[in-house]
């Protein structure tokens, strides 16, 4: 079995073999190859600069985009980037002319901006929008003029520019999009995310999104026309051109959600299931390239693209499809974002006083923007309190529109930089006065809301493969219910569900499932999984009808299998025993536990027992010849382990030619990590089904004979 090996050894491997390439690039005419060999360099430092930063940010109970984005701005241009390295003496990020990052990088960046708006839009649950946010809209309306109106107002005082230049409208809508990913988690943790309030922050982070993104192509249509002043065009023309790019918002829009069942029939009809997803990432990509050409943002068409598809059959097999694309791209979008951000600019006075003055701004508007309507819906002041803060986190989209508006000429990187900061501060400061404002006892309504308390069950699966099976299928047998399911986020593991007045939450942990709903709905949705479990449960019957496991076993012919040397780095010589003594199966497999502890190799020895009794217990591990493999994946390990006994009388082991089992070896594979485990198991069955190498291991006369046998090539 091949051994995990340290995390250091691969990093030195990789500096090794890049040396000759960095050298290469280095001292090459600026071609196109040496181009593309710095940007393969480049991804590689920022997808290990942004996995420890991403990790260290959630090990602070931080949003992983926190520790993304500081990532990228340590490793950028503006601070590590630009030392000189061997074969690299302007860094291995150098300034590019008139744009801090190179076009190759940015174009990258600009994809992942793609992925995920198109991602966002198959996660809006338009149906809940339409049908049961009057409150959510009415809240998320007022912090959108608020946020908008506070932000231009403040670019025009500070930029000195008018209302609608380009730098202020941009400040405008930098600070009007929620994210509200982090919200959903602190609801699901407090069991809120059924509360009056908890309801309405995400059906008014729903028509937030939407709303920004219309804000967006008026602007874009706007600062298209008129370029960065804001001036030479009347009042009427910038409506008339607004009212334009709002009608080609519209348009498309309305034809995506006419026809969006018909269009997913159509991607289904062009390939199976591993080819519409790509199909319709696709179909972003043509329309985000489309409203570009336009005048409006790429961003723009992807999101049109993926609410047209959200309501269609399959928008969740898109969302799993694509979430390997996403969880690559999308942190080194961020990254990218905070390599623009000159942190010498924003350490000027001047800069870092607008910069905290703009985000107060931001807190501000979203706390009496969606505050304030929240009193004349039945709510009190904490409720008030609770929504507002609850809208105040900004991420992702006003990230990208900042990043539109600096690769465009239409911001200055001083200005970025005080966006950068802006979504920076009420990311971390946002989740702990939001868990304060949720956490203080009392209604948020004004008059009791019957079923506004929430109860909860969880319930503990085997695996996280089978929570996904259960999990997926719960979320199915929701929507042929007519539920509208929507996802919080692609990063997230908590899902919305929502019909009527019944309102369901459904949180992923670990290997386990919780759902929360009120009291009166619990019995519901515990008889829903009920009877997923059920359908699961006459699944797996049939398949053993179908499928003879036992047949599979005296199939399985271990010793003409593959001999991959690979597993002796996990043996051990104080492993090896040629005297077992136990008078059963049970008492050998102890035996070789034993072993293992002796020798320091496992971390619980009773869990790791307990792991093999069971796994022995569902079906026999002896094999032929006197073979016997036991083995599992258990915690009680922390890495793959291996032990050998020699039984020279044998036991009963159940083996498929029923021989007694006199060569036993046990592997053991950590349960909560990767380790080739059962490639491990048919290579040790293959080198232990040797007939010359069997006849000596029975007759070795002590353990470091039978040691050299097992490793001998």
């Amino acid at each position: 079995m091949i051994e995990k090996p340290r995390r250091i050894v691969p990093v030195l491997l990789f500096l090794l073999a890049a040396a000759p390439i960095v050298w290469a690039a280095g001292t090459a005419e600026p071609e196109l190859g040496s181009r593309m060999t710095l940007l393969v360099l480049q991804l590689a430092a920022i997808v290990f600069a942004v996995r420890a930063g991403g990790s260290l940010a959630q090990k602070l109970k931080l949003p992983s985009v926190v520790g993304e984005l500081i990532a990228g701005i340590v490793l950028g241009p503006y601070a590590l980037g630009t030392l000189s390295l061997p074969g690299l003496p302007e860094g291995l990020f150098p300034l590019a002319k008139g744009f801090a990052v190179s076009p190759e990088l940015y174009a990258l960046s600009t994809v992942a901006s793609i992925i995920l708006l198109f991602s966002s839009g198959l996660e809006t649950d338009i149906n809940m929008l339409l049908r049961y946010s009057f409150a959510g809209s009415i809240i998320g309306l007022g912090g959108v003029i608020a946020s908008f109106g506070l932000g231009a107002g403040l670019g025009v005082l500070l930029t000195g520019q008018s209302f609608f230049s380009a730098p202020s409208l941009f400040l405008g809508i930098m600070s009007t999009a929620t994210s509200v990913g982090i919200t959903a988690r602190i609801l699901s943790d407090r069991k809120k995310m059924d509360s009056p309030e908890g309801v309405s922050i995400l059906a008014a982070a729903v028509f937030d999104d939407v709303l920004g993104i219309v804000i967006l192509a008026v602007v874009m249509g706007i600062v298209s026309a008129i370029g960065g002043t804001g001036k030479g065009l009347s009042q009427l023309a910038v409506l008339g051109i607004a009212v334009k790019a709002f009608g080609i918002w519209l348009g498309f829009t309305a034809l995506g959600l006419v026809f969006g069942k018909r269009l997913s029939e159509f991607l289904k009809k062009l390939g199976s299931e591993t080819h519409y997803p790509a199909l319709a990432f696709g179909l972003a990509l043509l329309l985000a390239g489309f409203f570009e050409t336009q005048g409006l943002a790429m961003i723009i068409g992807a999101y049109i693209v993926g609410i047209s598809l959200s309501r269609s059959d399959i928008a969740f097999l898109i969302q799993d499809k694509i979430k390997p694309l996403y969880d690559f791209f999308v942190p080194i979008f961020f990254a990218t974002m905070g390599m623009l951000v000159d942190i010498r600019l924003l350490l000027d006075p001047r800069v870092l006083g607008f910069g905290l003055a703009y985000t107060a701004a931001a807190i501000f508007a979203k706390a009496l923007g969606c505050g304030l309507p929240s009193l004349f819906l039945g709510f009190n002041m904490k409720g008030a309190i609770r929504i507002g803060m609850g809208m105040v986190p900004r991420g992702e989209v006003a990230l990208i529109v900042a990043g539109i508006g600096l690769a465009g000429g239409i911001l200055e990187s001083s200005i970025f930089g005080v966006a950068v900061l802006m979504i920076l501060v009420t990311t971390l400061l946002a989740p702990p006065l939001f868990n304060q404002a949720i956490a203080r006892p009392g209604e948020g309504t004004r008059k009791p809301v019957k079923g506004s308390s929430t109860d909860s069950f969880s319930v503990a699966f085997p695996s996280s493969e089978i929570l996904e099976l259960v999990s997926s299928g719960f979320l199915r047998e929701m929507q042929r219910e007519g539920f509208f399911v929507q996802l919080m986020s692609i990063r997230d593991e908590i899902s919305h569900i929502r019909k009527g007045d019944i309102s369901i939450s459904l949180a992923k942990e670990g290997s386990s499932l919780r759902l929360e709903s009120a009291p009166e709905d619990i019995p519901f949705a515990k008889a829903a999984l009920h009877e997923i479990l059920v359908a699961l449960d006459a699944d797996f019957d049939k398949l053993k009808e179908s499928q003879d496991p036992e047949k599979l076993r005296s199939d399985l012919h271990v010793a003409e299998g593959r001999r991959d040397p690979g597993f002796r780095r996990a043996l051990s010589p104080d492993c090896v025993s040629v005297g077992l003594k136990g008078e059963s199966k049970e008492k050998v497999i102890a035996e070789l536990v034993d072993l293992l502890d002796k020798a320091g190799k496992i971390k619980n020895k009773e869990l790791l027992l307990k792991d093999l009794m069971e796994r022995e217990a569902r079906m026999s591990t002896g094999m032929e010849h006197g073979i016997a493999l036991p083995h599992a994946r258990s915690l009680g390990v922390s890495k793959a382990v291996i032990a050998i006994g020699i039984h020279k009388e044998g036991v009963d082991f159940g083996t498929i030619d029923g021989s007694p089992g006199r060569i036993i070896a046990l592997i053991a594979s950590p349960a909560d990590d990767t380790a080739p485990h059962m490639q491990a198991l048919a290579s040790l069955g293959a080198v232990l089904g040797d007939e010359t190498r069997r006849t000596k291991l029975l007759a070795a006369e002590n353990d470091a004979e039978a040691y050299e046998l097992l490793v001998a090539k």
